[in-house]
């Protein structure tokens, strides 16, 4: 999740070098991943890992986007996204105490979520170790409006790093080679696929799971050298009657030029947690492998196409995959070149309302779904995006959607009050929302006001509506908006 709401962010701003290179601001940061089994009723037990993104926003306080998801069980597709807020207390010698509160929204796998609203209080002491953390944690998950609410002892482990980024709109500059900015990701892909089960995949019902699946999705990924890579990646069903299959994985990878560095063939290999939609997945655990190609379109674009197979080592769903992807350079980590470009960029996190959303049961009822979405600009005013939602109210737990599309963003006035619009489509399924096979549009306009250098508030209307099922609903939102600036080296 977080990798899907990271496919894209910014605006290329063409004035001329400045020989003075730009300050770079930079804000304390923690990778944070967390593992626990939580209480069901019927004393089942569900295993649940967590990743977060925090960064320091005062004296011993961080905040930033996290998820959770589904890894042992037979719950296979549960997860959340949502935001945490910590305060970080040193304790002792190198003991620190943190404590803080997860609000997200989601489910899938299970109905005993509710509305899908998931708050999770938590207590942790935590050992530095020098550039990491681990402890334990002490926490309980609880879903207001559903029927989970579990005390439990988790382990954690934090992985210090650094937030850079610069101003908006600081233009280009000559650039340190060796610095990354942002979340530190190198490329994104935009992919399209298809799965094609094998012949003992099943539904959970145990009938056979026969139709080729459809999905869209994205990855992102960080070289460690020039050939070697890590990412994320993060897909949705859109067709093949699995609305609300979604899957979620870590990826490393290695790949090579074949007579140019304009055509590359590499192999890459996936672990990380999947479900939804129906699919007998188990507890969760998904694994990938997959070869590909790919070749130049341009500079910064490539086309990649791939084939592989994905497997529930716990469950019945085994299939064949293909796929192709349009693929972006964000940086050119290994660039000699002293030029650079600093890119806008944009974080948005808030809430949307369906008003009179279809229900596979034929009733329309409202619904709030959580949001999370970066945007990166390709002009002063033209920006890409990538947006991630899942319910939390209105009796939708388990639906969620992913969208890519564009946006416009008009200049602001001298108070500060801008204007925009975006076109989006996407997957998305689950909670009993009346997506059918799962593939929507999602047409919206925007009013925001800026609050100060980087924070704005954004009210947005518009209408989402499914291609071959009822969904077809206005909607209202509400989002903050942190704006900042990351380094392209060419």
């Amino acid at each position: 999740m977080i990798a899907f709401s990271g496919l894209f962010a910014g605006s290329a701003i063409a004035t001329e070098p400045d020989q003075n290179t730009t300050s770079l601001e930079k804000e304390t940061a923690s990778l944070h991943f967390g593992l626990e089994k939580i209480k069901l009723p019927g004393n089942e037990r569900m295993g649940m890992i967590n990743t977060s993104y925090l960064i320091q926003i005062a004296p011993e306080l961080y905040f930033g986007p996290s998820v959770y998801g589904s890894v042992s069980g037979k719950r296979g597709g549960f997860y959340t996204i949502g935001g945490e807020l910590t305060w970080r207390h040193p304790l002792v010698s190198k003991l620190t105490f943190d404590t803080g509160m997860y609000v997200g929204g989601g489910g899938g796998g299970t109905s005993l979520v509710g509305g899908g609203l998931m708050l999770r209080p938590h207590a942790d002491l935590m050992w530095d170790f020098g550039g990491y953390r681990a402890g334990i944690s002490a926490s309980q998950v609880r879903f207001p409006n559903g029927h989970i609410n579990s005390n439990q002892i988790g382990l954690m482990v934090d992985f210090d790093t650094d937030f850079l980024h610069t101003s908006a709109s600081a233009g280009d500059h000559n650039w340190p080679s060796t610095i990354r900015t942002g979340v530190g990701f190198d490329r994104a892909m935009a992919v399209f696929g298809r799965y094609q089960p094998r012949s003992n995949s099943q539904f959970i019902s145990g009938a056979p799971l026969q139709q080729s699946i459809g999905y869209v999705g994205t990855r992102m990924e960080r070289f460690l050298t020039p050939g070697v890579f890590v990412g994320l990646e993060a897909n949705g069903a859109g067709s093949g009657g699995v609305a609300g299959y979604a899957e979620y994985l870590a990826t490393a990878g290695a790949e090579m030029p074949i007579f140019s560095d304009n055509f590359k063939v590499g192999t890459r290999f996936d672990l990380g947690m999947g479900g939804g939609g129906a699919v007998s997945v188990g507890g969760g655990i998904m694994l990938k492998a997959g070869v590909y190609a790919s070749a130049n379109l341009s500079k910064n674009f490539h086309i990649n196409v791939e084939g592989g197979m994905v497997d529930s080592p716990n469950g019945n769903f085994r299939a064949t995959y293909g796929s192709v992807a349009l693929q972006w350079d964000l940086d050119h980590p290994f660039s000699q070149s002293s030029s650079s470009t600093v890119i806008a960029n944009e974080w948005i996190g808030g809430t949307q309302h369906y008003f009179s959303a279809a229900r596979k049961d034929g009733s329309k009822r409202d619904m709030d779904n959580v949001t999370l979405q970066l945007n990166r600009y390709l002009t002063d005013t033209i920006y890409l995006t990538g947006q991630a939602h899942s319910a939390y109210s209105g009796n939708a737990g388990g639906y969620s959607v992913g969208l890519v599309g564009l946006g416009y963003h008009s200049p602001k006035t001298s108070s500060g009050l801008y204007t925009g619009t975006e076109i989006l489509a996407g997957a998305a399924g689950g909670g009993g929302v009346d997506t059918n096979s799962g593939f929507l549009i999602q047409p919206s306009v925007y009013l925001g006001i800026q609050i100060n250098k980087n924070l704005s508030a954004q009210l947005n209307a518009g209408r989402v509506k499914s291609l071959k099922g009822n969904l077809n609903s206005t909607l209202l939102g509400l989002g903050l908006c942190y704006s900042f600036g990351t380094v392209e080296r060419h």
